[in-house]
């Protein structure tokens, strides 16, 4: 078997440039056997991408937009999660054919001032994302522990040393963490909304925008209250990291590169991992919009945070017959496997984003320190600004998962041109009909952001 490492094409990222270096291509997979028995050994980068798709900013996005908006917004939420199928296949796809994680690739393929502009923008995205993550994996530590807020924040950070440590058992093993704690999610929150008993006819029309009209509460006018709130819900759902953070985590499947059967093979169960993992993502995002529409329409006023979502889950004005403090801790510790397993996966990007873009040369746990920082230093600013206010938090939240919105576009104009360009990807190159629909996305999602930009200010 040739190591991928030994032998790598041209264009592909010399060896002292690898991405996540200590576990590129450390993980060994099946040469021969069943599609299953190979499909098992790719699956876990999916899961690992699938998480920022159902991080805390997901849950106030999607809760609150079926709280104001009924099931009217599921559409959106479909249509984010088709887009976001997409765009990780390209990612994945670009990382494992040229060997390149997309920071790596964007900085090779531009100037040095432009290199510079697009990592500040990433960062930035990074940040706004690593901003939810935090606030709620220390609201669900306030609410289940009764902790101050400020010592909930800064207890996030060991999540760092719990990523260092675990990569010392290998990458597999965050892999196994990261799946049980997105099925203890998808568990949880089906059992709460088999309680809420949904409209099922309602959230049929909520998938299909044209039969809407059969969900008669839907609220009239609030127009741009309902494109910034879908907005937030393209932003909590198609992460520009995550595009990031797929490119690099496929490239720890150790297989033999000029091996075109193979390198073929191999793409298409990244495919099928990554395709898998998102449409449980996508379940249970549902799950969050359903939840709200099923329990607290009519009282968007009174879930607009997680303290309050928390606390109407035992309240039998709001959540009526199903309320139960039992609900209400079943909440919290969603929410806490939710903020546990974005943390570990936004510290990664950090380092991929870091790396590729600025070509740091520093030891793994001091650049993983070092994102970590960045993400704690607004969120600790915030909660001592407001004393721990939960309502501010939710709010930094809200416009966190818009902000996402507007940075996307800077992640998916270059993956989509990368992995469209015949002399880079050779043989695997986008379809022209994913070429197409990528930019016909890209343009509607960029005229969709100026447009929410011009009515803010």
């Amino acid at each position: 078997m040739t190591n991928s490492n030994a032998a790598r094409p041209a264009g592909a990222a010399n060896v002292e440039e690898k991405s996540l270096g200590d576990v590129n291509g450390s993980i060994e997979v099946p040469k021969t056997g069943s599609f299953w028995r190979k499909l098992i050994a790719f699956s876990g980068p999916g899961a690992l991408v699938a998480v920022g798709y159902m991080d805390p900013g997901n849950w106030v996005t999607s809760v609150s937009g079926g709280a104001q908006y009924h099931y009217s917004l599921l559409s959106i939420v479909l249509l984010s999660s088709l887009v976001a199928m997409m765009l990780q296949y390209m990612a994945g796809k670009l990382g494992m054919v040229k060997q390149q994680d997309l920071a790596q690739a964007t900085r090779k393929h531009t100037n040095k001032v432009g290199g510079i502009i697009l990592w500040v923008i990433t960062e930035l995205a990074l940040m706004a994302t690593d901003i939810a993550e935090v606030i709620g994996g220390a609201i669900a530590l306030h609410l289940l522990f009764g902790w101050s807020m400020i010592a909930s924040v800064l207890t996030t950070a060991l999540d760092v040393i719990l990523l260092l440590g675990l990569m010392k058992f290998g990458f597999r093993k965050i892999e196994a963490i990261v799946m049980t704690l997105i099925l203890t999610i998808l568990v949880i929150f089906g059992y709460l909304v088999a309680l809420s008993n949904p409209n099922l006819v309602a959230i049929f029309g909520g998938y299909l925008p044209a039969l809407q009209t059969l969900d008669t509460h839907i609220p009239q006018g609030a127009s741009s209250s309902q494109l910034t709130m879908a907005l937030g819900i393209v932003g909590a759902t198609v992460m520009p990291h995550n595009l990031y953070l797929h490119s690099s985590i496929v490239q720890t499947r150790n297989i033999d590169h000029e091996n075109k059967s193979e390198l073929r093979e191999s793409v298409k169960l990244m495919a099928w991992d990554s395709t898998i993992q998102l449409s449980l993502a996508f379940v249970i995002n549902s799950l969050l919009l359903v939840l709200g529409a099923a329990l607290f329409f009519g009282h968007a006023d009174s879930v607009g945070t997680f303290g309050n979502m928390y606390r109407a889950l035992s309240d039998s004005t709001i959540a009526g017959a199903v309320a139960s403090p039992i609900l209400s801790t079943l909440f919290a510790v969603a929410l806490l496997a939710s903020g546990q397993n974005s943390t570990i996966t936004g510290t990664l990007t950090g380092e991929v984003i870091m790396s590729g873009f600025l070509h740091l040369k520093m030891p793994m746990w001091a650049q993983r320190i070092l994102t970590r920082g960045f993400a704690l230093a607004p969120v600790v600013t915030f909660t001592l600004l407001y004393g721990g206010s939960e309502a501010k938090l939710d709010e930094l939240l809200i416009f966190s998962q818009v902000f996402l919105s507007v940075a996307l576009p800077f992640s998916m104009a270059p993956l989509i041109y990368f992995t469209s360009s015949k002399k880079m990807m050779g043989e695997f190159v986008n379809a022209k009909w994913m070429t197409i629909i990528g930019w016909i996305v890209f343009t509607v999602l960029t005229y969709l952001n100026i447009k929410l930009i011009i009515g803010i200010f």
